[in-house]
């Protein structure tokens, strides 16, 4: 069992290796690893809106978290991975702060109200906001058009989100959890996309998953103590999908893509992202969309596009 669960890992743990044959079957493999993350994370939304119609948006954000973190030690001790040294605790700590708790806790709030298919045009800000992230934090020079992108694909997102609120300027509570949710998932990404070049891909979320677990228990049991967990089959169904696929293994797919490259080509697949779970709430919540929401959607994800692919376009320069 252990010589087959390391031999995974070892399999799944670059994310930034570019295979250099253009038309080499990996780079085929690598987009549809890629999607297959995507599509996982596309259901996160959707039934995080359908856990929180019985279970507290506390335990669901924090008790999904407690789990992957469970399984993140077990792979972790089982492969005998190296422990992370000095600063990369604190980098760590930046992305367990944006993709273990940040993301799921507020859009569990968020999504107590706000629509899944409402929750899903707002969060496809989210590929500009780590472009923009990545190219902050990464001390790159971009285009003016890159820029041009990312502030446009924003001001859709806060648009969209006003007129469904009742009017310019007119923000629900749970519009700036999601904007939050889109801050702290793309400091999560960009912080964890360079720290994985040091640590592994499917590595730095394990650690991230197990350095935040005290604070994430300690919350799940708050939450258990104010309000007893009980929901019905569906409910709980939806919160073990976001404990085992949304925080955990999906990541395994999605950074295994990554691998296997083209990064830059396998990392756009994420734009589809925002469509599927348009799609999903439509199916399986039985959600009306309407011509705002699809015309926002499309917009805001154009937007995000651009800003990703004139990033990608153009090689950043350092100084």
């Amino acid at each position: 069992m252990r010589e087959l669960l390391l031999s995974f890992m070892k399999d799944h743990s670059s994310a930034i290796a570019d295979l250099p044959t253009p038309l080499s079957p990996a780079r085929i493999s690598g987009r549809w690893w890629g999607l297959l993350g995507v599509a996982a994370f596309s259901f996160t939304v959707p039934f995080t809106r359908v856990a929180v119609a019985g279970l507290s948006p506390l335990f669901i954000g924090a008790g999904r978290a407690v789990v992957a973190a469970g399984l993140a030690a077990t792979a972790l001790a089982v492969t005998r991975q190296r422990r992370p040294r000095g600063r990369q605790w604190w980098r760590l700590a930046v992305v367990g702060g944006g993709v273990v708790a940040g993301f799921p806790l507020l859009t569990s709030f968020a999504l107590t109200t706000a629509p899944a298919s409402h929750g899903a045009v707002v969060v496809a800000v989210l590929p500009a906001a780590t472009a923009v992230l990545v190219v902050i934090r990464g001390r790159e020079h971009p285009p003016p058009a890159f820029w041009v992108a990312a502030g446009l694909g924003a001001f859709a997102a806060l648009a969209f989100a006003s007129a469904q609120s009742g009017g310019l300027g007119r923000l629900h509570w749970a519009d700036l959890l999601l904007f939050g949710a889109v801050v702290a998932a793309a400091a999560g990404y960009a912080e964890g996309g360079l720290l994985a070049r040091e640590l592994g891909a499917w590595q730095t979320v394990s650690w991230a998953l197990v350095l935040c677990s005290p604070v994430m228990i300690v919350l799940t049991a708050v939450s258990v103590v104010h309000r007893s967990p009980q929901g019905t089959l569906t409910q709980w169904a939806a919160f073990g999908y976001l404990a085992l696929v949304s925080m955990f293994l999906g990541f395994f797919a999605w950074y295994h893509g990554l691998s296997r490259g083209p990064m830059a080509q396998v990392s756009q697949v994420q734009l589809v992202q925002p469509v599927m779970t348009l799609a999903w709430a439509a199916l399986l919540l039985g959600e009306h969309l309407t011509w705002t929401t699809i015309v926002g959607g499309l917009t805001v994800i154009g937007c995000a596009g651009g800003a990703v692919r004139v990033r990608l376009g153009r090689p950043a320069d350092r100084r």
